[in-house]
């Protein structure tokens, strides 16, 4: 049976991360489907998202592993890495719609046929900023060495796709492989997150903000330590409240900036799901 593995959209996990984990394959994050890590077939379901989940409950024989890909740089660069820490895997298979303007299907034929120039950048694609800035030339020599790339951009049924997984996979006449950790650079920096005391707040000179849902509006207001009210701010969409608030040059602190981003977001998402918000309530 399948099942998701969900590992964030974070790249701090991907190439910045020093936390001592039980290694598991696939190791780099994003949004996948797992079947059988020994099987020969990877699919991409390229800017269809929801393709992705769909192949996978065909649960077709052969496939390892299936997800969206939807930028021509680190999303590519994300396959290649967690292809090339599977020796199993020895086809690519590229399905459903292209992204607008990142055209990563047409960007992974450029690669294949091309490789990569000097500057990483895939030669021959058309995508707005194919570069893999992440990943050697010596690495994409592998890739290309280790898979052959199945062309199926632009099909959408599930069951085609599921079937053509099936009739590679019965063409390999080995299957498994070494899973070995990926490649990452010495020269990247590894952090840990250090621990912070909630109770040790430093204040912003700027001033603070309450966070009130109204009329199904979210209103912020804006106080100086003098508890002087200095301006009320409206709106509906939390990413425009605080980047309205940063223009504005109301907030002078990354940290507060970063807490108005997360408070705001959950007093909308509690405005949209009709539950009570009480900020700093989590």
């Amino acid at each position: 049976m399948s099942k998701a593995e969900d590992f964030g959209f974070f790249l701090t996990r991907t190439f910045a991360t020093t936390r001592n984990r039980k290694a598991r394959w696939p190791f780099i994050p994003g949004k996948y489907f797992v079947h059988d890590e020994r099987a020969p077939v990877a699919v991409t379901t390229l800017g269809s998202v929801a393709l992705a989940a769909e192949v996978s409950q065909q649960q077709p024989v052969g496939l390892c592993i299936v997800g969206k890909v939807e930028t021509e740089n680190i999303g590519i660069e994300k396959i290649i890495k967690n292809i090339l820490s599977n020796k199993a895997i020895r086809y690519l298979l590229c399905a459903g719609a292209e992204p607008p303007r990142h055209l990563t299907g047409a960007t992974f034929l450029a690669l294949f046929a091309n490789g990569i120039d000097d500057e990483k950048k895939i030669i021959g694609s058309p995508g707005m900023r194919p570069v893999l800035p992440n990943t050697t030339a010596e690495e994409i020599a592998d890739f290309r060495n280790q898979v052959t790339l199945v062309d199926m951009t632009g099909e959408t049924d599930s069951a085609v796709i599921a079937a053509k997984v099936a009739e590679l996979a019965a063409g390999v006449d080995e299957t498994g492989g070494d899973i070995v950790a990926p490649h990452t650079s010495s020269t990247v920096e590894r952090v840990s997150q250090k621990a912070f005391d909630p109770q040790r707040i430093k204040l912003d000179p700027a001033g603070y903000f309450v966070i009130n849902i109204l009329d199904g509006s979210l209103l912020l207001e804006h106080f100086d330590y003098k508890e002087r009210l200095l301006r009320t701010i409206e709106g509906d969409n939390p990413r425009d409240l605080y980047l309205t608030i940063v223009e504005a040059g109301w907030v002078s602190r990354l940290d507060h900036a970063a807490y108005l981003g997360k408070e705001l977001t959950r007093a909308a998402l509690a405005l949209q799901t009709g539950q009570e918000f009480t900020q700093d309530a989590a």
